[in-house]
């Protein structure tokens, strides 16, 4: 069952949906949107599990893709450009294939269409999640009293300091005044999965080439997420998709090199 999500918006012009990858938030996006709302209706949605968005007991592509038809028709939103970053880039080339004509424009930062459990080079990045998911679990809020603490159970085992304190911004205090965290862990663990599974090359297989709209897929030239190789696998099913390359960026790369991203956003559209 389609939930109604949590969002921001801001700006004017085209409208433009943010979709956030995994442990992010509408948050997170508010600097990249105040660079864009001069050109574009900014919308940024908590997706299920996430920020203030309702949490429920499943989390599948699938769920999230009729969470935002759901949010297209409640806002009444007739065509949008898509920019999806990792989890949320998934959701929106899924998304884009389902409903061509809501789609003006794709974008998709940092990821790839593919199966990261099957590949070897980015098992890692499946492995650090599964990592980043226990640690949650484990961590008994209840028991500490301060977000120092916090961070410094994390980096026992996360020595990324950037990172631990991208995922404390996941932290709130309930109103009994202790921690919790906003996103749903158990679900998100049950889920990873199909998170770095799904939206796969095989699930393209069939709808493949799509000519409906632009696709741009923007790269961290850091990052491991999206190699050449996978570029070749991309344009089989984007024909004539770009992409734009970050220097200096990993995988956060909207939050590592904000103007070149905007840039790249913008040279998209």
């Amino acid at each position: 069952m389609s939930v109604t999500l949590h969002f921001r918006k801001s700006g004017h012009g085209l409208p433009l949906i943010i979709l956030h990858g995994l442990y992010g938030s509408s948050d997170n996006w508010i600097s990249i949107s105040r660079k864009l709302e001069d050109r574009f209706t900014v919308f940024i949605p908590d997706l299920r599990n996430h920020g203030q968005s309702p949490h429920t007991s499943t989390h599948t592509f699938q769920d999230m893709v009729d969470d935002l038809y759901k949010f297209f028709n409640d806002h009444h939103i007739h065509k949008a450009v898509l920019l999806g970053h990792s989890m949320g880039g998934k959701l929106a080339m899924m998304f884009a294939a389902e409903y061509p004509e809501l789609i003006t424009g794709l974008i998709v930062a940092d990821i790839s269409p593919k199966n990261y459990n099957s590949e070897n080079k980015p098992l890692k990045t499946v492995l650090e999640h599964e990592l980043i998911l226990g640690l949650m679990e484990d961590l008994n809020l209840v028991a500490v009293t301060s977000r120092r603490e916090i961070d410094y159970f994390l980096s026992e085992k996360l020595k990324n300091s950037t990172l631990r304190q991208f995922l404390i911004k996941n932290i709130h205090r309930n109103k009994e005044g202790y921690f919790e965290w906003k996103i749903n862990v158990p679900v998100l663990k049950h889920a990873l999965n199909s998170i770095t599974s799904d939206v796969n090359r095989d699930w393209f297989s069939e709808r493949q080439p799509i000519l409906n709209y632009p696709v741009t897929f923007i790269r961290g030239l850091n990052s491991d997420y999206i190699s050449d190789q996978d570029f070749s696998g991309i344009k089989e099913i984007y024909p004539e998709a770009r992409l734009i390359d970050i220097p200096d960026a990993g995988h956060w790369l909207h939050a590592e090199q904000p103007e070149k991203f905007v840039e790249a956003v913008l040279a998209s559209v």
